[in-house]
C-alpha cells in the first residue's frame, strides 16, 4: 500500500506543535509529490534512450554513441538543441534528420587513426558559440571520440577537475596510444597562458 503525502498529513495532524511545523510539513509533502511526478515524466525518456550506446550527461553536455531517429527525438525532448557529430564520411542523412527535428547540426570529421588539435580547436570554437544553457550532444559511433572531446572540453574550458572528468571518460573507454598522445597534446596546448 502506498501512502501519499496527503494521507500522512491527515494521520499526523494532531502531532504538529505549531502552525509553522504544519506549514513546513505541507511544503515538504508538496515537494515530494512534485518530485514524484517529475520522475514519472522522465522514465519514458530514459527507456527511449536505454539502448543508446555509452550515453553520458554532464550538465548541458551530452555524449553518446550514434543515436537512431527515436533517440534523437528523445534527446530533443530532454532539451538538446545542438548535435556535434564527430564521425567522418558522408553524414548527409543524419544532417537532414537532425535539421528536420529543428536541431542545429555540425560535423567535425575526426579520423579515428589521426585525431588532431585542429579537430579539438573546431570543437572548442563550436562550443564557444553555444548559448550558456544550451544542451549539446557530442556523438560518434561508440562515444569513444565523444567522451574524449567532452573530457578535454570539461577540463580545458569549464575548469572541471581533471581526475573527475577523466573518471567519466574512463567509464566509456581506455584511450589507446594514438588517443592518449592526442589528449596529451591538447592538454599541453590548452594549459598554456594564451589559451
Amino acid at each position: 500500500m502506498t501512502i501519499s503525502p496527503v494521507t500522512t498529513i491527515k494521520a499526523n495532524r494532531d502531532s504538529f506543535a505549531s502552525p509553522q511545523s504544519l506549514s513546513l510539513h505541507l511544503t515538504f509533502s508538496f515537494l515530494l509529490l512534485l518530485l514524484s511526478t517529475m520522475t514519472v515524466k522522465a522514465e519514458p525518456l530514459a527507456s527511449e534512450l536505454s539502448d543508446l550506446k555509452n550515453l553520458q550527461v554532464h550538465g548541458n553536455l551530452f555524449s553518446s554513441g550514434l543515436p537512431d531517429e527515436a533517440e534523437f527525438v528523445a534527446l530533443k525532448k530532454m532539451g538538446v538543441t545542438q548535435v556535434i557529430d564527430l564521425i567522418p564520411g558522408d553524414r548527409s542523412d543524419e544532417q537532414a534528420l537532425v535539421k528536420t527535428l529543428g536541431l542545429k547540426y555540425n560535423n567535425i570529421a575526426v579520423d579515428w587513426e589521426n585525431p588532431t588539435l585542429a579537430n579539438f580547436e573546431s570543437y572548442v570554437k563550436l562550443m564557444g558559440q553555444t548559448a550558456e544553457n544550451e544542451k549539446v550532444l557530442t556523438h560518434c559511433k561508440l562515444n569513444w571520440r565523444g567522451a574524449t572531446f567532452t573530457y578535454l572540453y570539461r577540463v580545458t574550458q569549464l575548469n572541471v577537475s581533471e581526475p573527475q572528468a577523466k573518471k567519466a571518460m574512463l567509464e566509456i573507454w581506455q584511450p589507446n596510444a594514438t588517443w592518449q598522445a592526442f589528449i596529451d597534446n591538447a592538454m599541453a596546448k590548452y594549459s598554456t597562458p594564451n589559451h
